[in-house]
């Protein structure tokens, strides 16, 4: 997974760099940039910090590691937001583009950042994530690199913003109990999106319930059959294989390869096997791959089905991809912050 967020102490990840957001004076900072100083020496890594002189918001400056687990700490320097009138979020995307430069120059095949310009810098974070987003899939559709988002902080709090809010009221509290209230209550009241989500359900998780123990053993064992025979049944769906049909999404939509496994944050590597038919995607894969694809609701159900997958009226997981996917918001890396946010698995690396 080219991508990855976590929540840690960004002293002690182990890259070949460690991203500082620095003070932008030769002097030690707050926050990020003290806890830094401390963990890899402050007297030495003072003393290289002065061979780079003042930086400029945008600017990065890159010294020794020292006592960090890395091998290098590249220094940043954020802009403070003004409102967006003085130009700064292109200042900010500069020094994200400009530390992943750096990294890769110097031969790193990881690097960890924390959230730029959030805190103290003001970012308001909807803006910052969608910086770091764009900034993180660009370089990825070109180089290859492991990149870390680290958090540190209040489990509480949620690093995309008022985004995970906009997603919230697409999910609300309810979720699972609406969705069973959907499912399996007046058809005409669904919508379009509730209708397909619908005919995407196998087992009616609500009506199996309710059913006798021998009822629910018929359906299980059914159910068992209908896996073991799914693949023989797409086969005469879909007269080609999957590699084939995914090449052929891939023409249709008009992208490159490069940006299909870059915005469905899924390794070349990984992206080349599937493409020459040497593995089979998971679900987490089938729907990162649609995101990535650019597919609607419509193309994503069909899309799954290719790989004997459906969408779930009772999965929050399922529920978040729908939101973007309906907003065609595709790219999973700001789908996987989003999960984050909800304490849920990122989809990429299912």
């Amino acid at each position: 997974m080219p991508f990855q967020i976590i929540r840690n102490d960004i002293t002690k990840v182990k890259a070949d760099a460690i991203v500082n957001t620095a003070n932008p004076d030769v002097a030690i900072g707050g926050g990020v940039d003290s806890a830094i100083y401390k963990a890899a020496g402050k007297e030495q890594l003072l003393k290289e910090r002065a061979k780079i002189g003042e930086l400029l918001p945008g600017e990065v400056g890159v010294t020794p590691a020292f006592a960090l687990n890395a091998n290098y700490i590249i220094h940043v320097s954020g802009p403070w937001w003004e409102h967006g009138r003085m130009g700064e979020e292109k200042v900010l995307r500069s020094c994200y583009d400009k530390a992943l430069t750096a990294a890769f120059e110097r031969g790193c095949k990881t690097i960890a950042f924390p959230l730029l310009a959030t805190g103290t810098y003001g970012f308001p974070k909807k803006v910052g994530i969608q910086i770091a987003v764009d900034a993180f899939t660009a370089f990825l559709q070109e180089h290859e690199m492991e990149i870390t988002l680290v958090v540190f902080g209040d489990e509480s709090v949620k690093i995309s913003g008022e985004l995970v809010e906009e997603v919230a009221s697409f999910i609300d509290d309810d979720y699972v109990e609406s969705a069973l209230e959907e499912e399996y209550g007046a058809t005409e009241y669904r919508s379009d999106s509730e209708e397909r989500r619908f005919h995407s359900t196998s087992i009616q998780a609500d009506r199996f319930l309710r059913l006798d123990e021998e009822s629910r053993y018929s359906i299980l064992e059914e159910s068992v059959e209908k896996q073991e025979t799914l693949e023989d049944v797409l086969k005469g769906i879909y007269k080609e294989s999957f590699e084939k049909h995914l090449q052929k999404l891939i023409n249709k939509k008009g992208l490159k390869n490069s940006e299909v496994y870059a915005n469905a944050n899924i390794s070349k590597q990984y992206f080349s096997k599937l493409l020459k038919g040497q593995v089979k995607p998971s679900k987490g894969k089938m729907l990162a791959l649609a995101v990535g694809l650019r597919l609607n609701l419509d193309e994503t159900i069909d899309f799954l089905r290719l790989g004997g997958y459906a969408l779930s009226p009772i999965s929050q997981t399922d529920a978040v991809v729908e939101y973007f996917i309906e907003h065609e918001d595709y790219n999973v890396i700001k789908i996987d912050i989003v999960l984050f946010d909800y304490g849920l698995d990122p989809i990429s690396n299912g």
